[in-house]
């Protein structure tokens, strides 16, 4: 609706959004993108990205912006995964579906010396998405299964890990940003552990991208290089990780120059393959 002054609300071209109960009652803000192209003979790529609220706009004009030149990325399906809120994040619903359960002597002092948020959702989000979600958006779109995307940032990065290391095939593309390898007194570390060692009998099929800035807390870049460097270390076969330092980025400004990045990583040879 456009008013007396010829202004009207903004939209991007192509993003629709809806509301989705999952089976456990939990309600979640869907939102979408569709490229403006033809179907793929094997389907769009996919990106899942966590925390829609708070990027999935970036995410989209991404993809919009980089699907321009001879050196543009392949077009993907962009579906956020947010909550019933216009702020950029809901910390209640975040820590619940994005964690494992987690007891009191687990967890650092909050600085407010608040109580955390309930926690230990992890597996039945992750079920949401692959049982729930997915059917869902495969009846919409046209998904190529072999080009799915999981992005998350932060607790969502954490949970990133989690999806790969408990369910390795549900994705082919896994991109943890900051991943918070605290939580839980670093419950996630022997979890990676096991993946290595049970890869080295799979058949995986593959990547991950940790990515985190240089101006986080030490702890925080620390964990993210060793992690990346534990799972270098162990060579599983048919998996692959890549990790990025992005200098002079927070915590939270981090995020858009890893999407950036993200995009690219769908399609990891557009840098070398100009397109007509």
């Amino acid at each position: 609706m456009v008013d007396n002054n010829g202004r009207s609300a903004f939209a991007i071209p192509g993003a629709e959004q809806w509301t989705m109960t999952g089976r456990t009652g939990r309600r979640y803000r869907i939102m979408a993108w569709m490229p403006d192209a033809a179907v793929p003979e094997a389907g769009f790529p996919v990106i899942y990205m966590l925390d829609a609220n708070a990027a999935f706009g970036t995410m989209v004009e991404t993809v919009r912006l980089l699907g321009q030149g001879p050196y543009r990325v392949d077009p993907s399906v962009v579906i956020g995964i947010g909550y019933e809120t216009d702020r950029p994040l809901d910390t209640q619903a975040r820590f619940y579906d994005y964690t494992v359960y987690a007891a009191d002597d687990e967890l650092p002092p909050r600085k407010d010396r608040s109580p955390w948020p309930a926690t230990g959702g992890a597996a039945d989000f992750l079920q949401f998405i692959e049982e729930e979600l997915k059917p869902s958006i495969e009846r919409l779109y046209t998904i190529d299964r072999s080009r799915q995307m999981l992005f998350g940032h932060s607790l969502g990065g954490w949970f990133v890990l989690y999806a790969l290391f408990r369910q390795c095939d549900a994705f082919q593309y896994y991109v943890a940003g900051s991943p918070s390898i605290w939580w839980k007194n670093g419950y996630i570390v022997p979890d990676a552990e096991r993946f290595a060692e049970s890869g080295k009998q799979a058949d995986w099929r593959a990547s991950l991208l940790i990515g985190v800035g240089s101006l986080e807390k030490p702890h925080m870049v620390r964990d993210a290089r060793q992690m990346y460097e534990r799972l270098l270390a162990a060579d599983i076969p048919g998996f692959t990780v890549q990790y990025r330092c992005y200098e002079d980025e927070g915590h939270l400004s981090v995020v858009a120059p890893l999407i950036g990045r993200a995009v690219r990583f769908l399609d990891p040879n557009h840098d070398n393959r100009p397109k007509s």
